[in-house]
Formats: C-alpha cells, sequence, structure tokens
C-alpha cells in the first residue's frame, strides 16, 4: 500500500521511473485508487506502460467523497456513503438542538468543491431549511445578492411564525458557482497577472483595496467592496497553479456576514421587526473522511478489490472497476470493467486540450434533484427535520446496508425518502 498522494505521474520522467521501479519489483499490478484525475493518470500509466512492453496491468477503482466520478458504468464511488451519512448523523443532531434551543440560525458548509452531491444527499437525509446547490445557482446566473435576498427571505418568513431558527446547507465550492463572483475573479486574475508585483507591494490592504478597485469595472467593484476584509485578501492570494485559493473562503462566515448586513439594514428601514438572528458556522469535512466505513461501503470495497485482482489476473490493464445494481443485496451486484479511454473527454487544461475523465456534477434533471426542488419550499417554513442518527452495522437490512438515497432515486427506488 503506497498511501495516499497529490502528485500526478504525467511527465516522460515520471513514466520512465516507474517503468524502471515496477521492473525491479517484478510487479504484476498496480490498482489506482482515486478520482477523476487519479482514474485519468492510471489510464495514460496504462498506454505507457503497454507501448513499452511491461508485464504491470493498471486497474483503477473509483473513489471519492465528493460523489463526482460516476457515469453509465460506475454507479457510484466509495467513501460518498460513508461521508454523507456521517455529515448527516451530525446535521440531523443539529437539526433536533436548533427545535429545542429555538434561537440559533446554523449555516453548515460540507465538503464538495466541484459539485454539490453531498449538500444534496445530506439535505435529502435531513430535510433543512435551505440547502444551496452550486450547479442550479450556475445555471440560472444567480449573483451573491440574490442569494442573500433568497437566504434573509426564508429567514422572515420563519421569524414571522415565531421560528427564529433554522439550518442551512452550503457546498464549500459556491463561490466557484456564483456568476457575479466568478466575473470578479476573472477580473481580478487579469489584473494580478499584470501588475501582481505592485500590488503586493502597497503597505496595507486599505491600500491594496483601493488600487484594485479602482480597476474593476463598476459591477465588479461593488461585489468586491461588499465582501468581508478577510475574503477580499484571499482573493488577491494565487496558489502555486495560479488559482484563487478558495478553500481557504469560509463561505458560510461569508454568507453569515451578507445576510446580517441585510437584516440590519431591513431593520433600519422598520422592516423584518420580528427576526432576532443569531447565526452560528460549521464546516463538516475531515470528520466524513475517514469514518468508519458504512455497510454499504464496506461491501462495496471489497467488491472492488475482488474485481481488481480478477481484472489484473486476467492480464487487462485500463480499465477501471465498476460494480452495478447497486442499490440491490450485495449478492445481487454484478462486477467487471469499464476501458478508462471510454470515459475520456477532451478538455482544455494548462492552455492544452488533455483527455480528462469528466466531473458529474447534480444533474439538475435528475431524480435526486427533483426531488428536493419539489419539496424545498415546505422544508423552508415547517420544521421537517429528519434525524438519521449514527450509521448502523447491525439490525435490518434495509437499514443497516441501505444506500444513499441520492443512489436509490438515481435507480428508481423512490420511495427512499418518504419515510420518516
Amino acid at each position: 500500500m503506497i498511501m495516499s498522494g497529490r502528485d500526478k505521474i504525467e511527465e516522460p520522467e515520471h513514466l520512465a521511473a516507474c517503468l524502471l521501479h515496477f521492473k525491479e519489483m517484478n510487479l504484476d499490478g498496480l490498482v489506482v485508487v482515486g478520482g477523476d484525475d487519479s482514474n485519468t493518470n492510471a489510464a495514460v500509466l496504462a498506454e505507457y506502460l503497454s507501448a513499452q512492453g511491461s508485464k504491470t496491468r493498471i486497474i483503477g477503482v473509483p473513489k471519492t467523497i465528493d460523489g463526482d466520478m460516476k457515469n453509465g458504468q460506475i454507479e457510484a464511488s466509495f467513501g460518498f456513503d460513508t461521508a454523507a451519512k456521517t455529515y448527516s448523523e451530525l446535521i440531523g443532531n443539529i437539526c433536533r438542538d436548533a427545535q429545542s434551543a429555538v434561537k440559533y440560525w446554523h449555516f453548515i458548509r460540507l465538503m464538495g468543491r466541484a459539485a454539490s452531491h453531498v449538500a444534496l444527499e445530506c439535505a435529502l437525509q435531513t430535510q433543512p431549511n435551505i440547502c444551496l446547490v452550486s450547479e442550479e445557482i450556475q445555471a440560472k446566473g444567480t449573483t451573491l445578492d440574490e442569494i442573500v435576498d433568497g437566504i434573509v427571505d426564508v429567514i422572515v418568513r420563519r421569524a414571522e411564525d415565531g421560528k427564529n431558527y433554522g439550518i442551512l446547507l452550503v457546498p464549500e465550492g459556491l463561490p466557484e458557482f456564483i456568476s457575479d463572483i466568478k466575473t470578479l475573479i476573472e477580473e481580478l486574475s487579469a489584473i494580478l497577472g499584470r501588475e501582481e508585483k505592485y500590488i503586493m507591494s502597497l503597505g496595507n490592504h486599505a491600500e491594496r483595496f483601493q488600487y484594485v478597485s479602482g480597476l474593476l469595472t463598476p459591477a465588479s467593484s461593488r461585489v468586491y467592496s461588499s465582501l468581508p476584509v478577510d475574503i477580499q485578501e484571499v482573493l488577491l492570494q494565487r496558489d502555486k497553479h495560479g488559482n484563487v485559493p478558495l478553500s481557504q473562503v469560509e463561505t458560510e462566515r461569508l454568507l453569515i456576514d451578507l445576510v446580517s448586513d441585510k437584516i440590519r439594514l431591513l431593520k433600519a428601514h422598520g422592516k423584518a421587526k420580528k427576526v432576532k438572528f443569531s447565526p452560528l458556522g460549521h464546516f463538516f469535512g475531515y470528520e466524513g473522511r475517514c469514518a468508519y466505513p458504512s455497510n454499504f461501503d464496506a461491501d462495496y470495497c471489497y467488491s472492488l478489490g475482488y474485481a481488481a485482482a480478477v481484472l489484473i489476473r486476467a492480464a487487462l490493464t485500463g480499465y477501471t472497476v465498476n460494480v452495478q445494481h447497486l442499490i440491490e443485496s450485495s449478492d445481487e451486484w454484478t462486477a467487471g470493467g469499464t476501458p478508462v479511454t471510454m470515459m475520456l473527454n477532451m478538455e482544455m487544461r494548462k492552455g492544452r486540450l488533455t483527455p480528462v475523465i469528466k466531473k458529474a456534477l447534480v444533474d439538475l434533471e435528475g431524480a435526486p434533484f427533483r426531488y428536493f426542488a419539489a419539496h424545498r419550499d415546505e422544508w423552508a417554513i415547517s420544521d421537517a427535520y429528519l434525524f438519521p442518527g449514527p450509521i448502523q452495522y447491525y439490525g435490518p437490512t434495509a437499514v443497516c446496508d441501505a444506500p444513499t438515497k441520492t443512489l436509490a432515486l438515481e435507480k428508481g427506488a423512490g420511495k427512499c425518502c418518504r419515510g420518516k
């Protein structure tokens, strides 16, 4: 077991080093466990080794708690089930406390930078008052102001009903999907590309803010000035790849600050009189990444590992393991392999077209989102919270071995979300 790594094997010297070491180890097969990038990398390595006459076979296994590696061949990635159920237990606990304390609004940020599958699954399991879905926000071109107005509207309506408490779920990657934030980031990137050295030489943030604001378009300048100072600073930074380090943006804090400002403005104009807004922010991330696996994930990983070994023994290479019929009992699952090349799409990466496995974002026409959209107005005002409790390991199969509600809805078991 080589353990976890973030490095990509793609340069000629990397591939040559792998060939050398595999030959020294007399290695029959290598199983690459990961998401879209890792499995794409597995295909590149498999092609190279095959061309060099190496006996080492490369097999990929789909793994990401974000749930964004799935397609017509791969129904789910392992880890998503456990993570979503772990987060849902915590969210359910907070729902119960909110209903008991009746004085706090909880803003909960969940993992999922590129896709909102985790947030959506947790919403299906707990039925919060608000759940933001990045893909919908992008599709509608929703602005930051419009998001804040929508949240405030629910808060005011609940307050008028005597409920100054609630639960909001937000995926960590939301800022990248908000139209005016995306435009702002693009403008800042262009400005920094020209003048980063000078901007960073300015003595303090107030000077940087004044200078940068003068270079932005009026619309982006207005958005930039509305953000908290710490987030303004983050947007002026770049990581080693030249990207904005958006993982440093505490999205729940951003929304809390902007919603608080909006409510104060309403009160100053004699509105929202019944609102008593006491927000608390949470981030559930690493709690779900290494949680003790659910029965579903344990069965699924055993099946994936066994199938990977069978594919290697069959001298196949460049395949990703798939296991289908996952909503059935595990003895009805069907294992196989999908050539990674079947899943590749051409995308622009670092200025050149590159074959990659496309991330599976939330399908706004899919059954999980449609179920959520049909019920969210009811959940917004009523206390329809569900309390999943901890992951169960012993007891009825329907309880202990159940797949995620996302998977059940995608495969047609629509009744999964109707019981309490």
